[in-house]
């Protein structure tokens, strides 16, 4: 077994290698960039080895300069982690002839299955079912016009190095594809280095199915089922589970022996996934082979106790697999939210700074629930540009589907950031969808269920109920704080707080009657729900969590202060609450309200930013929805286009300028 590895990556990812590595007793080696000097994996590892600027071009994909950390530190073995160098030949070539390990499968495995293009050529031939396309070179963006047709419309442009959702377009007329071509290119080459794109046949209403494998260098090769990953968003996974609710075990176990069957025609010798695209009938054609480890390798983990890391690093040492297939099962259901830096407010744009607040639910295997979390961030640390927005994977398993879910949902109201926008406000909205729980999945869920983009829901129901009783219990604990205040006191005599308030959820009023029973709350509503609400909780004014007991039930509340009360979230929802007396709120309601200032003259830069390109000049009429520029950010490139009809007065930005957020590109007349 090795005594030294060096991790060849960053983020949550080096951190969940090293905690591996670290229980296995090896010793760990982390590489850095100077945006990563004070980063969580650094601190983790053993050693770390300073490799450049912030760029992964200029540090984390510069293959000499970590064979150089691996003499240098004496690391035996580099495992690469996903994304970066994980599926370069080069690379694991490279440290073959540095007489260095790679914790991952042999060249010929990784050129044969990593080039999109030539992994489809290879499956054809190997009798494993392929989604129609044309799997040669395109040269331009006609001549993928003419092979749309010919396929047949709608169809995927996707870039043959690509992953990770970057250099993919579906198109379903003549001019998105010139658009979508033109993008994917742009993207795989600036992503990947690698500008080639391919197309294929896009299948309506399709669900996105993978099967996880296990080779080691004796020929032996394994699957460990399934996972299901059709919650996307541009092309990009979301929310994965495992196992898939739609797969019954015939299906299952035909797609995993075609998984197999294909791993074994190259010699695959590590974990990788075989994808592919299914449609409601169980039908499946194959995709791609990502010959390397998965961002959501940890829901197969969860269902079938098995650390494919561990699995990783013993193949690689030479070690035959001690697993068998027939011991492999499936025990329960896992489900995995992918925490990313980003406003899903508008229209998930990427955001950036300090995570002033980091506090993510404790990790924890209780009553048939595990909660964990895998993160490479801390309270304090900064999100980068410069890389992926991920900031966590929060998984949870349970027994059953429905139960993960419900523990998904309670620790993602658990999970409080603030300094940032982050998605867990979307993430918490998508857990309470019948849609969702249900199992009616495909790769369009997203697109159907939030078709002009993500706005917090209004409260409604037992949630409305239950915020306007916990805003209640909120402000009952801030008075009996309240009365301990000299200054409170009339001729000695604490004041006495009425009984009879009134609680707001943004517009939406509430009139309460509450009555003190031991440490418990009633609360009683005056119309619309003729329950006691019985609250009971240890919250304190400043915790930024509330949690608590209403009518036997725990809730979880996120709490930050606003004036004369709280925002409140939870499930999703997101309002302002605030309790008043009952002449509070007669004053309150006579208040004007404040305007709206109208459409705005400026386009302002949604996020930190490189401008790609600028697509109008001063004095162009333009249309609603026409784009006016692109920035690029956190290796994604974000097309801006007009919200209304105006006409350019001045430009103010141009290609290859950085801005920051909200800076001004160009003004309207």
């Amino acid at each position: 077994m090795f005594r030294k590895i060096l991790i060849a990556n960053r983020g949550e990812i080096a951190c969940r290698i090293i905690k591996t590595a670290k229980k296995m007793g090896i010793a760990t080696v982390a590489v850095y960039s100077d945006a990563d000097a004070d980063a969580l994996h650094v601190e983790m590892a053993d050693e770390a080895i300073h490799l450049g600027p912030p760029a992964a071009a200029q540090s984390y994909l510069l293959i000499d300069k970590i064979v150089a950390a691996c003499k240098e530190t004496g690391a035996e073995a580099v495992h690469p982690g996903y994304g970066f160098l994980s599926e370069r030949a080069a690379f694991a070539n490279a440290l073959k002839e540095a007489g260095i390990v790679f914790i991952g499968p042999n060249p010929r495995a990784i050129e044969a299955m990593g080039d999109k293009i030539e992994s489809k050529k290879f499956a054809s031939a190997a009798k494993v079912s392929v989604v129609p396309g044309y799997l040669g070179v395109i040269e331009s963006p006609e001549e993928a016009v003419k092979i749309a047709k010919d396929i047949g419309y709608p169809v995927m442009l996707k870039a043959s190095a690509g992953g990770g959702g970057k250099g993919m377009r579906v198109a379903f007329t003549d001019a998105e594809v010139i658009e979508g071509f033109t993008r994917a290119r742009s993207e795989a080459a600036s992503s990947f280095g690698d500008d080639r794109v391919f197309v294929e046949k896009f299948i309506v209403n399709p669900r996105h199915i993978e099967i996880q494998v296990l080779g080691d260098k004796h020929g032996n090769v394994i699957h460990l089922n399934e996972r299901e990953c059709s919650i996307q968003r541009r092309n990009q996974k979301v929310i994965e589970e495992a196992p898939s609710p739609l797969l019954d075990d015939a299906t299952r176990a035909e797609m995993g022996a075609q998984a197999v069957a294909l791993a074994k025609a190259v010699d695959y010798d590590s974990a990788g996934t075989v994808e592919f695209v299914a449609g409601q009938d169980k039908s499946f054609y194959f995709l791609e082979m990502n010959t390397r480890l998965q961002v959501e390798h940890p829901v197969t983990e969860l269902i079938t106790g098995i650390d494919l890391v561990e699995q990783m690093i013993r193949v690689a040492a030479g070690e035959p697999l001690q697993l068998k297939q027939q011991n492999v099962k499936i025990n329960g259901w896992a489900v995995e939210s992918r925490i990313y830096a980003e406003d899903p407010t508008r229209n998930f744009l990427p955001s950036i700074g300090r995570l002033v607040k980091y506090r993510p639910p404790a990790e924890k295997k209780e009553g048939g629930i595990t909660v964990r979390n895998d993160t490479g961030v801390t309270e304090g640390r900064e999100i980068s540009i410069h890389y992926d927005p991920m900031i966590a994977k929060l998984v949870t398993h349970a027994p059953d589907r429905l139960q993960a879910i419900v523990a998904q949902a309670d620790a993602l109201d658990r999970f409080v950031i603030d300094g940032i926008r982050h998605n867990i406000p979307f993430l918490s909205s998508l857990m309470q969808s019948a849609r969702w729980r249900s199992g009616n999945l495909s790769t369009g869920f997203i697109a159907e269920e939030y078709p002009e983009g993500f706005s917090a829901p209004a409260p409604t129901g037992d949630v409305a109920w239950t915020l306007a009783a916990v805003a209640t219990m909120m402000d009952h604990i801030g008075n009996a704080r309240k009365r301990q205040i000299s200054g409170q006191l009339m001729n000695g005599r604490p004041v006495e707080f009425t009984r009879d308030r009134v609680c707001m959820l943004g517009d939406d009023r509430f009139d309460v009657n509450i009555e003190e029973q031991g440490e418990a709350l009633v609360v009683r509503f005056a119309e619309g729900d003729n329950r006691a609400h019985r609250v009971t909780s240890h919250w304190r004014p400043g915790q930024e969590l509330f949690v608590g007991d209403v009518d036997g039930r725990t809730v979880y509340v996120q709490a930050r202060p606003i004036l004369n009360g709280y925002e409140l979230s939870h499930q999703g929802v997101s309002i302002p609450a605030r309790v008043y007396t009952q002449r509070e709120a007669e004053l309150v309601a006579l208040m004007p309200k404040k305007k709206d200032a109208g459409a705005s003259k400026h386009l302002l830069c949604p996020m930190p930013g490189l401008v790609k390109t600028v697509d109008v000049v001063e004095g162009q009429e333009v249309k609603a929805g026409e784009a006016l520029c692109m920035v690029e950010a956190m290796k994604m490139e974000n097309v801006l286009r007009a919200e209304r009809d105006v006409t350019i007065k001045k430009i103010l930005a141009k290609p290859g300028d950085s801005l920051a957020v909200d800076a001004v590109i160009m003004e309207f007349a």
